[in-house]
């Protein structure tokens, strides 16, 4: 399996259209074509800069050539979520006839979009950058290839992924500033570029607040990692698969290196 990130220019595109005029972005995870119809079918996330511009980035969307039309699910504050189906662009198209398929989240903002694909083969995905070049612009941002082990890696643990978001999202405003500004000013070093007293400066509280912000922010992350080891464990144990070692993250590191040379040459 080959994943790439691309960052792609369609000139098809209703929602690059309205990016380029409203100060809206747009963020999906996948996308589905519908033969009968000819049209795609995205449940897709709007985030305008206030909701006055989200206002007017749907209104926006529903004009655009192209568009057949959105369904509104749910809209608070400066988001909204809709169901929208527009005509198949060129580059979903390529993508498509090239077996391609879907391997991250897609964001479209400033007029061009984020696109994670992923391919069978690397002579499927050469030949679709080559037939992507003929009505888009793009450039290729990230190339990997993902072993079979990889892959199942990421679909048994994805649950896991998910609570470990699901725990940095917890994290109050202080306690990741906290975290935040420990990480960054050394505190965790050996030896430690940073104290208690240094942070509680930075912070402008006393020693004894930011030491319960920092124990408080490092319990939910530690208490979380932990339990996210626990998990890994018993996924190995479960599938037969061993832990990765130092020598195979040494592989990984090489093949990325050498893959990113690679990207690196088709855009000379």
């Amino acid at each position: 399996m080959l994943s790439m990130t691309m960052d792609m220019v369609q000139y098809d595109c209703p929602y690059i259209a309205v990016t380029d005029d409203v100060d809206v972005s747009f963020h999906t995870m996948h996308w589905d074509f519908d033969p009968a119809r000819e049209a795609l079918e995205t449940r897709i996330l709007v985030t305008g800069a206030s909701r006055g511009a989200l206002t007017e980035g749907l209104s926006s969307l529903e004009e655009q050539p192209g568009m057949r039309g959105f369904d509104l699910l749910s809209r608070q504050g400066e988001s909204a979520v809709i169901k929208s189906f527009i005509h198949e662009t060129n580059a979903m198209r390529v993508i498509r006839e090239h077996d391609g398929y879907i391997t991250g989240p897609f964001q479209i903002r400033d007029g061009s979009e984020l696109w994670n694909v992923g391919f069978d083969t690397s002579q499927d995905a050469d030949e679709a950058l080559s037939d992507l070049e003929r009505e888009n612009d793009y450039s290729v941002e990230a190339r990997n290839s993902i072993s079979l082990e990889d892959y199942l890696d990421v679909v048994q643990n994805i649950d896991v992924a998910t609570d470990y978001l699901d725990t940095c999202r917890n994290l109050s405003r202080v306690e990741q500033e906290t975290l935040s500004k420990a990480v960054k000013a050394g505190y965790f070093e050996t030896p430690r570029d940073a104290s208690l007293t240094t942070l509680a400066e930075e912070f402008e509280v006393s020693k004894t607040s930011v030491s319960k912000n920092l124990r408080r922010g490092e319990k939910k992350v530690l208490g979380s990692v932990v339990e996210t080891l626990e998990t890994i464990d018993e996924t190995a144990l479960t599938t037969g698969r061993e832990k990765p070692h130092e020598h195979t993250q040494h592989e990984r590191e090489q093949r990325q290196r050498e893959n990113q040379k690679r990207v690196n040459l088709q855009q000379s």
